[in-house]
């Protein structure tokens, strides 16, 4: 299934010129995290809701970070969003260019890193301390630099830490959670990563969660339309059609039941 799925932006003008999938299926563009693309789930998430008897919708997915993915629904290059990123989805739909924002699962994010653990920080309580102590001993740290959901709440620990990072031990990487995660691997370094990307790549790393259960590694996911008054031509149908189905109790038992090494990856929360 990821085969059909659409990984980079720059194909997002493509995608407008098509209307309907095979033999008329119509669809929609959704722009998502790297982190629900990385972690499997929307591989048993959509095909439900491609392949309903009563009129399926095929989903033309866009994953990148959330900063890049609200983006292009700001310019109505896609028809709905998957993000995680709580502040930002608020200024977004504030800012009129989306509606009908919809919460569906959470997970949480983890500070991994090699099992030496040369900083020290295994076992601290608050992730701020442990980036303090990284900081401090100018532990490699990895930073996925993309304005991504990770990248966001990761800034926002520094602000609780009361640093600004910088210097040769700071690496901001520029790509995707599974990137910088085979970087920091490489290269024997910390990175934060949400849970369920992580769980999906553990066994491709030699990295190990050091960090967790902070409240502040809450991680949040919603779905949100593009706003249909601001941008004529989107498929808002098709998106509402698309927030049923995810805020649904058949996709709700899907997000909840999904797996990786015996743990859940998600938690749905529509009805919260």
């Amino acid at each position: 299934m990821r085969l059909r799925h659409i990984l980079l932006p720059l194909l997002v003008l493509v995608l407008t010129a098509s209307t309907a999938g095979t033999e008329g299926q119509p669809r929609l563009k959704l722009a998502t995290t790297t982190s629900t693309y990385d972690s499997g789930l929307l591989d048993i998430l959509l095909p439900p809701f491609e392949q309903k008897r009563d009129g399926g919708i095929r989903v033309d997915v866009i994953a990148v970070g959330t900063g890049k993915a609200l983006k292009l629904a700001e310019n109505g290059d896609v028809d709905a969003v998957l993000v995680h990123a709580p502040e930002l989805e608020e200024d977004f739909v504030a800012a009129g260019f989306g509606v009908d924002r919809r919460g569906v699962m959470y997970n949480d994010f983890v500070v991994v890193g090699p099992s030496a653990d040369q900083a020290g920080i295994g076992g601290t309580d608050r992730v701020a301390d442990a980036f303090a102590t990284i900081a401090r001993k100018k532990a490699l740290f990895f930073s996925r630099g993309d304005l991504s959901g990770t990248h966001l709440k990761e800034r926002a620990i520094w602000d609780l830490s009361g640093i600004d990072p910088s210097g040769n031990w700071y690496v901001e990487v520029g790509q995707g959670m599974a990137a910088t995660l085979r970087m920091a691997d490489e290269k024997r370094g910390y990175v934060l990563i949400d849970r369920g990307t992580y769980l999906a790549l553990r066994e491709t790393v030699n990295l190990r969660v050091l960090v967790e259960y902070d409240p502040p590694l809450h991680n949040p996911y919603s779905i949100i339309a593009v706003n249909p008054t601001r941008w004529p031509h989107v498929k808002y149908g098709h998106a509402r059609a698309l927030i049923d189905y995810v805020t649904s109790p058949e996709a709700q038992a899907i997000i909840g039941g999904y797996r990786k090494h015996g743990q859940q990856l998600f938690t749905p929360s529509a009805a919260d």
